[in-house]
């Protein structure tokens, strides 16, 4: 499931629940009541308050950064039973299936696991612990959604997404209804008006948006590991097989593919513009426009473009640190959208059979995007809000890498 490994964090973050556990980094995060916002001794708090989507943010918003943590290794916990092949399907199915139930099993843990993220369903007793000390209204939208992935988590096992439908039901199971959790939560909080919450639509956009994006951008890497998430009904327009697209003599016909797929995630755009508009609380503001802004950014660098079938198509880390910067609120982000879909409109090839289609879809983006006074930029900042933000992202790169060099060390170490 890409979005939680590409949205919500690295694959070895899990690990760091340990080392907050042992009290390796208990100066990094204040402890504090998911609800009150009153201090806190648990370990399995320091450990979830590391782990974040952007890191350094969710520290930011109190109240419902100790349910989202748990939402986040819950859902890791579930996807690393989807992963595990050494699982045999009678077996995975109906753990899918009753996933959700173990929430409330204080002894249920999993220790017949291959996979390297194994550990969070080994020591799954403190998470669901952690749970079980939420809010009720906390627990119930976590439950909730967790028994709706592990059912469609089953249903996909073995089955290929053929239709551009199937396309879109795939990616609501496995991130659209991350969105909606999240934005349960952020309601739940009361940081967020109810409707936030109440409009799924939009909320499963928000998840579309940025799963359809990992997939368009990550083809070869997921055809080197036998994965296969672009849509048949698409792909076999242009190919006889999904890997034939990979192939020198074919890459005319694999841009054009790739085109029409960006354009088909293009259209997830408008709802997610609708939906950060609705937001009041600033954090929760940066935590939801800066992976959208990411995704239009890496959209514009694949599009038209014929390195996506030869390797890996990044941001720069620098473009990175300005988007976080500069989407801080909902004129900023439509700039933003807007300078990337007018990238996209400058690349069309006249020749591209979707041409009218990405016309059209950039049409109705720049419609909502054109600003009705002047775009907010970082430049127009003060120089005490431009000291503190250039800090903030700084400290957000610092703490990633030193989450992950110090996750580097603890399993070297346990595997010695």
């Amino acid at each position: 499931m890409e979005l939680l490994r590409k949205w919500l964090g690295h694959p070895e973050d899990i690990y760091n629940l340990l080392r907050f556990k042992m009290g390796g980094y208990r100066a990094v995060m204040p402890r504090i009541d998911p609800v009150s916002g009153a201090g806190s001794d648990s370990g399995g708090r320091e450990g979830c308050a590391a782990l974040s989507p952007v890191p350094g943010m969710i520290v930011f918003f109190s109240p419902p950064r100790h349910a989202v943590c748990i939402f986040y290794l819950v859902l890791r916990a579930l996807d690393t039973i989807e992963d595990d092949m050494s699982i045999s399907l009678d077996v995975k199915v109906p753990m899918l299936h009753e996933f959700h139930s173990y929430l409330y099993q204080p002894e249920w843990k999993y220790m017949e696991s291959k996979e390297k993220d194994r550990q969070v369903l080994e020591d799954f007793p403190t998470i669901s612990m952690e749970f079980r000390n939420l809010s009720k209204v906390y627990q119930e939208v976590i439950s909730d959604i967790c028994h709706k992935m592990g059912i469609g988590m089953a249903e996909f096992l073995e089955k290929k997404v053929d239709s551009q439908h199937e396309w879109d039901k795939y990616c609501h199971y496995v991130a659209g209804l991350v969105g909606i959790g999240l934005s349960r939560l952020f309601s739940a909080s009361e940081l967020e008006d109810p409707i936030v919450g109440q409009d799924t639509e939009l909320a499963n956009s928000m998840g579309l948006f940025l799963q359809k994006t990992n997939i368009i951008r990550d083809y070869l890497e997921d055809q080197l590991e036998g994965r296969e998430f672009w849509p048949r009904e698409v792909w076999s327009r242009y190919a006889k097989k999904l890997s034939d697209l990979a192939k020198p003599e074919n890459i005319d016909m694999a841009v054009q593919c790739l085109n029409e797929l960006i354009t088909n995630a293009l259209h997830h755009v408008p709802d997610v513009l609708t939906y950060l508009s609705r937001l009041k609380n600033q954090s929760v503001f940066n935590f939801c426009a800066i992976p959208q802004v990411m995704a239009i950014a890496t959209l514009a660098a694949c599009y038209n473009n014929k390195q996506v079938f030869r390797g890996v198509v990044k941001i720069r880390k620098g473009q990175a640190v300005t988007l976080m910067m500069d989407a801080t609120n909902i004129q900023a982000v439509k700039a933003i959208m807007y300078q990337y879909v007018e990238e996209i409109y400058q690349k069309i090839p006249s020749t591209d059979p979707s041409s009218n289609k990405t016309q059209q879809v950039i049409a109705s983006i720049r419609a909502m995007s054109l600003p009705g006074g002047p775009m907010a930029s970082r430049h127009h900042y003060s120089p005490i809000y431009l000291s503190c933000a250039m800090l903030l992202a700084a400290l957000s790169w610092q703490y990633l890498s030193t989450i992950t060099k110090a996750t580097e060390e603890y399993v070297q170490a346990g595997e010695n």
